[in-house]
């Protein structure tokens, strides 16, 4: 793995200190309008069972026929991730008993994947490491288990059963909650940008198992436990927070770490156990013997290759070179492609280094205020652009484009219209501004005198001349004639 050098952030116990080693395994729900073995619909937010195909249910006789379009999906997430595609791979049963697996098994991939080796670069505020994908499996999902819903039983829907799922497994190269947050981060935006998963945790369509152990730094690696079904990014890195805690006092006070699977309490901050971690032999896998082995050739890899979008690291890449943005910020704007494209159209023509701080600090904290999207943003990219080109001309100052971006929010319209509409032209007319200064000057000789001795003072003279033009004098302008008139 690359990392910056010497940044493997440790963790101080009482004896010293200790490394954090995580290793994930996120469940993706494919982007597929049907399930992985039938017809049946994947839409959400369906009545409990009525999705469910005589497939879904078990029903004897049965046979699952593969979807085409969800391993196009996984082999187009295996290109995304700079993967090995593995032109044969094999459908296994994953044997085990739960009320919401109907089959009694799971149709999942064990020895033989459609995806194999591959890497993501995460950025972290003291550089970038490389987290490796150790690989990509597709594998049905389970129904739902309802506890809540009656007073003296659990029901199942299984509106979920059968629906397709990619499991991206890591290797355990990941040291710090910091840095899984932020690895399960770049991995969405991956996924969106190939179209393959909306990635939506709040959906379900996104969870993660995280594996945690703890070492002394350099030693060998050492038990592992593994926190199930984390549907937030917020609660991975509590879990693993808590869980590092956890097996550090268990070490520290001469215990062992028993290999268990666990769960996060949200509500506590802690983890709890679940059950005893059980092996690849415990779920007894074997091929599915109702699904022939899965064969790739090279000329539909080659297809979906040709089809892949400019991802996140090409495109802050771009961003940087074409439009000399720095890496932070080009990084900012990449991270939903959404938001890259808003910002591509902006900048269109325009100084983009000035579209990227407008959509930075402007939109995005109006978005932020309002609690929505960009997708939702009721300023489009072009009048954003119009705004820039407006302040570009000297036709309105920095501060009339704020103005005028939150007017263009509130009431829609063309932004060129409501400057003139509303007269907020900068003033640019010397003699004008000449005028205000001069009356300005005269009421203040005590600052006056101060400016010719400090020039810095220069500038409340400035804000005193804008707040008289309410905002609407050029800056620059009055810069140079108060320069002129105070003698600095």
């Amino acid at each position: 793995m690359s990392r910056p050098a010497g940044k493997s952030k440790l963790v101080r116990g009482a004896q010293g200190d200790w490394e954090v080693v995580i290793g994930m395994e996120i469940h993706a729900q494919v982007t597929s309008k049907a399930k992985l073995f039938s017809g049946a619909s994947t839409e959400f937010g369906g009545a409990p069972n009525s999705q469910v195909s005589l497939v879904d249910a078990a029903m004897p006789g049965m046979l699952p026929v593969i979807n085409a379009h969800c391993v196009a999906q996984a082999v187009r997430t295996g290109l995304g991730l700079k993967a090995k595609v593995n032109k044969k791979s094999v459908f296994d049963r994953k044997n085990y008993f739960y009320p919401d697996l109907p089959q009694g098994y799971q149709i999942s991939q064990y020895q033989a994947p459609v995806v194999g080796e591959g890497k993501v670069l995460v950025d972290l505020p003291d550089g970038e490491i490389e987290v490796g994908i150790e690989r990509l499996h597709l594998e049905q999902d389970a129904g739902k288990s309802l506890h809540e819903q009656h007073p003296t039983m659990s029901l199942v829907d299984l509106n979920r059963a059968g629906v397709a799922l990619m499991e991206i497994v890591s290797k355990p190269d990941l040291r710090s909650a910091e840095e899984a947050k932020a690895y399960v981060t770049k991995l969405r935006t991956i996924l969106r940008y190939l179209g393959t998963s909306d990635a939506d945790m709040e959906k379900g369509n996104l969870r993660a198992d995280v594996n945690v152990s703890v070492r002394k730094p350099g030693a060998p690696l050492n038990t592992r436990c593994e926190i199930k079904n984390v549907n937030s990014i917020r609660f991975i890195g509590q879990a693993i927070e808590s869980e590092a805690r956890r097996q550090i006092a268990i070490l520290e006070d001469g215990g062992k770490i028993e290999q268990e699977t666990r769960l996060f309490d949200p509500a506590k901050g802690e983890t709890r156990s679940m059950r005893t971690k059980e092996e690849a032999h415990d779920y007894r896998y074997f091929p599915d013997p109702d699904l022939l082995p899965l064969e790739l050739d090279d000329a539909f890899i080659a297809s979906i290759a040709a089809s892949l979008p400019e991802l996140p690291d090409e495109k802050k890449a771009r961003f940087v070179k074409e439009y000399g943005l720095s890496a932070y910020d080009a990084g900012v704007l990449v991270a939903e492609r959404e938001t890259a494209d808003y910002f591509e159209q902006a900048a269109k023509g325009r100084d983009a280094k000035a579209a990227a701080n407008f959509v930075i600090n402007e939109l995005f904290g109006r978005l932020n205020k309002a609690g929505i999207g960009i997708e939702r943003s009721p300023v489009a990219a072009e009048q954003v652009g119009t705004i820039l080109a407006l302040v570009a001309e000297g036709t309105i100052s920095g501060k009339i484009a704020k103005d005028l971006f939150e007017i263009v929010w509130e009431e829609g319209g063309d932004p060129r219209a409501i400057v003139e509409g509303r007269g907020l032209r900068q003033v640019t007319d010397t003699g004008a501004l000449e005028q205000v200064i001069d009356e300005i000057v005269a009421k203040n000789p005590d600052k006056t005198a101060q400016a010719k001795a400090k020039p810095a003072v220069l500038g409340w003279f400035v804000g005193q001349v804008m707040r008289a033009t309410a905002g609407k004098a050029n800056p620059q302008v009055v810069n140079e004639l108060l320069k002129k008139k105070l003698g600095v």
